[in-house]
């Protein structure tokens, strides 16, 4: 069987290379295809990803730093790859990688971690956030995402099975794409570090410090906890801004390696989660420190942080304003004993890595047995298995 992976584009290792990770594991000798790849030699180790086959893209002046100003050819970059050939695609998709064209003998499992947000519920949010809430620019951003929209839903249709990241996520899908999609979570590397580390001080917020992350908000909130200390880590558009504003109780330790962020999750009092996620992979990355977790109860943190017994990992805050957020750090530190480093663990082992492999490949082959045997106990004429064979 000959396995073809499309992901939308390579050049950074975030939560959506994660996932492609595994899927390699799964198919090790897939062939990958991909919009773009600028990848380092270190990040494509991190993942196993050998060589790739790119679109046209690839040869695009300032592709790399400006990638989303080709948003709209990437439908038709897309839909360039051949895929004829192959018996079984997976596409991992939060752009248009689900859009690739297959035909009826092949199968095609879409992960979709996300429908383009902004394109659709977030496309005001985007639109002020990126300056182009009016004025010209905003005409041509507002059309340019209508026709993403249409192509969109039209290639919401084109794979056999999909599969969402998380039942928000799941959500989504069926209100823009009118599927039901399957829920596996994504994989969460587990601790790696050796004993429990001694708690320090801090309480810890990792992001890229982007405005929808509601990083500011944090910041604002510790001001009115003078007496408590947070480490800001992460770099963005945000982070000059943020420095400005942040009191003497908050540090900034800029972008980390993973081996540090696990240090400062695995020392921190707690770990403070202010944006709404589709999943949130850094919330169980610190609980699998054994580090309790406050977010906002919205969006994955929902189904990944437990604020019940018996293995309680966290607690919510209703909204992300500084008050609110502020009332939850107060309310943890009088509860912080009754937290332990097992339970948070406990909550994190949920998603690790052999069980989303477990889980994909198993609903994988469910999707090939019901596309060569539609009807059980029927035999179907299959010449592609049969010339296989």
């Amino acid at each position: 069987m000959r396995v073809a992976i499309v992901h939308d584009w390579l050049y950074v290792v975030g939560g959506a290379e994660k996932v492609l990770k595994e899927i390699l594991a799964i198919y090790p000798q897939a062939d990958v295809f991909t919009l773009f790849d600028f990848l380092s030699p270190a990040d494509r180790a991190r993942i196993g990803l050998g060589e790739t086959r790119t679109s046209f893209l690839q040869r695009m002046p300032f592709v790399r730093t400006r990638h989303r100003s080709y948003l709209p050819l990437m439908p038709i970059a897309i839909e360039q790859f051949d895929l004829s050939a192959y018996d079984l695609v997976v596409s991992s998709s939060y752009a248009v990688a689900k859009g690739i064209l297959t035909g009826p003998d092949q199968v095609h499992v879409a992960y979709v971690h996300s429908p383009m947000r902004y394109a659709w519920d977030l496309q005001h949010t985007y639109l002020r956030e990126s300056g182009y809430d009016h004025g010209v620019k905003s005409m041509v951003a507002r059309m340019v995402l209508h026709r993403m929209r249409l192509w969109d839903s039209r290639t919401a249709h084109g794979p056999d099975a999909v599969v969402a990241n998380s039942r928000f996520v799941a959500r989504r899908i069926r209100k823009v794409y009118g599927r039901k999609a399957e829920v596996i979570h994504p994989p969460v590397t587990q601790s790696c570090l050796k004993g429990d580390r001694p708690r320090a001080r801090h309480f810890l917020v990792a992001s890229r410090l982007v405005p929808y992350k509601n990083v500011e908000n944090v910041v604002a909130a510790f001001a009115s906890l003078p007496d408590l200390s947070l480490v800001v880590a992460g770099s963005g558009s945000e982070e000059r801004r943020l420095r400005q504003i942040a009191g003497p109780n908050v540090s900034f330790a800029g972008h980390v390696s993973d081996e540090t962020l696990r240090e400062l999750m695995a020392t921190a009092r707690a770990f403070v989660f202010a944006a709404e996620e589709d999943f949130g992979i850094v919330v169980v990355e610190a609980q699998a420190e054994g580090t309790p977790v406050l977010a906002l109860g919205r969006g994955g943190a929902r189904e990944t942080v437990a604020d019940l017994a018996p293995n309680r990992s966290g607690m919510f805050f209703a909204d992300p304003e500084p008050a609110t957020i502020a009332a939850c750090v107060r309310d943890f530190v009088g509860q912080e004993g009754t937290f332990s480093r097992a339970a948070c663990r406990a909550q994190a082992a949920q998603f690790a890595p052999e069980g989303f492999r477990a889980r994909f490949a198993a609903f994988v082959d469910r999707q090939l047995a019901l596309h060569h045997d539609p009807v059980p106990g029927r035999e179907r004429y299959r010449p592609r298995l049969k010339a296989l064979a």
